[in-house]
């Protein structure tokens, strides 16, 4: 440790006198230096490389659990605590989340319905319940609103819209755009809170017109929709609060290619392992398709296998 510090500080202070104060020799220093590095240093070396460079590659959004992950994909095999004390030594930490504001209109008086969600916030399989809800963005221009929609299933964003105005139509395109990229069978839970832009009859008529059941949070309860409050969450921590857009149409192309490039696609979500959630998708399909071939097999068999004992049976 002391001939480290006296590497360290060398262009700041005399090695004679480092030496003398520490009470080692510099002849000692030396041979130090000339030292090959030690084969666990040398690991940490690369190692907070591949560190460093996975933190810009996401942009500093990740912590250590998340980078411990993208390193063992990448083939490294290491503990989380020490990717932890190597992102310390770099002074590289996620950022730090913000306390978020409630901007529900509640208080009004069209119909409200029950909440059916009950805070379950998992589901069996996608189209199954989506949550949605709106928030603010500040760009130098002005206010810039954005609506979206989640599947519970992976966290995808399936829908999303952005508008000058915190209205109906943002609401409703958000919706329009999942369920044309979707297509959800009948029956699918749509929760969301009691805004007034969910609670008007248009829009609990496109949610008829699709038979889609609806159920809301109770009033001033941010906890009953917490997975699109966590969403919006991690999008200004990662993506709002380090930018500062001077026009709404730098603002748009930037959350564009958040969600749908890097969220969607790259984001590796603690709540599904650590995996994005397309990737999730992709892998749950690719399980379901392959069980349901088991299965197919294991039935062909069966009914084979009576086929001969019927033909037997009649010989």
């Amino acid at each position: 440790m002391r001939f480290e510090f006296i590497a360290a500080e060398k262009a700041n202070y005399p090695i004679r006198l480092m030496c003398r104060v520490l009470q080692v020799s510099r002849a000692g220093f030396y041979a130090w230096l000339k030292r090959p590095a030690a084969a666990h240093t040398f690991k940490d070396q690369r190692l907070a490389v591949e560190i460093a460079a996975i933190y810009r590659e996401n942009r500093g959004r990740y912590g250590s659990p998340r980078v411990h992950v993208e390193l063992r994909e990448r083939g490294y095999r290491t503990g989380r605590e020490r990717v932890a004390r190597l992102m310390r030594e770099q002074r590289l930490r996620a950022r730090h989340q913000r306390r978020y504001r409630i901007t529900t209109d509640s208080g009004h008086g069209l119909p409200v319905s029950t909440n059916l969600l009950a805070r379950r916030f998992t589901a069996a399989a996608p189209n199954r319940a989506w949550v949605t809800d709106i928030t603010y963005i500040w760009t130098v221009e002005g206010w810039l609103y954005l609506a979206v929609m989640l599947d519970l299933f992976s966290r995808r964003v399936v829908g999303f819209a952005l508008s000058e105005r915190i209205d109906l139509k943002l609401a409703r395109d958000a919706l329009m755009m999942a369920i044309e990229q979707r297509q959800p069978p009948l029956g699918l839970l749509h929760h969301s809170d009691r805004g007034s832009q969910y609670a008007s009859y248009k829009y609990r008529q496109m949610l008829d017109q699709h038979d889609m059941v609806c159920s809301m949070s109770r009033r001033a309860d941010c906890w009953d929709n917490a997975v699109a409050e966590s969403f919006f969450a991690t999008l200004k921590v990662e993506l709002v609060y380090p930018s500062q857009w001077r026009t709404r149409a730098q603002a748009r192309a930037a959350i564009f290619e958040y969600i749908e490039l890097y969220y969607n696609r790259r984001r590796k979500h603690s709540a599904l392992g650590y995996r994005s959630p397309v990737e999730f998708e992709q892998r749950m399909e690719h399980f379901g398709e392959r069980t349901q071939t088991r299965a197919e097999l294991f039935l062909n068999k069966k009914a084979q296998q009576k086929t001969t004992n019927q033909r037997h049976l009649a010989a």
